[in-house]
């Protein structure tokens, strides 16, 4: 079964926040810090990947990016530091396929 993510990437200072889903997350985090697609991400600099979760389906990764779009920021934070505390980019050292 194809495994599926839900992600927030930040910008360098952490100062924007944005959630996204995939079922291809190096592709798609490789899209983000190149500015593939010239949308929210690409215009506030936002590459750098400090969260995400892994789910069996697309359509559950789907159902957790709406609920955390929905989260106010502080609670984004909270969820985000629970697991990262120091804002680490995550795309440089975790392998997504091993997980």
């Amino acid at each position: 079964m194809k495994k599926s993510f839900t992600y927030i990437i930040t910008n360098k200072n952490n100062t924007v926040l944005y959630t996204g889903v995939t079922s291809d997350i190096k592709k798609r985090i490789y899209q983000h810090k190149t500015k593939f697609y010239k949308g929210f991400s690409a215009k506030y600099n936002c590459n750098k990947l400090v969260y995400f979760e892994k789910f069996n389906s697309i359509k559950q990764a789907i159902e957790r990016e709406k609920q955390i779009k929905k989260y106010k920021r502080f609670k984004k934070i909270n969820l985000i530091e629970k697991v990262n505390p120091n804002w680490n980019d995550l795309s440089n050292s975790w392998d997504f396929e091993d997980d």
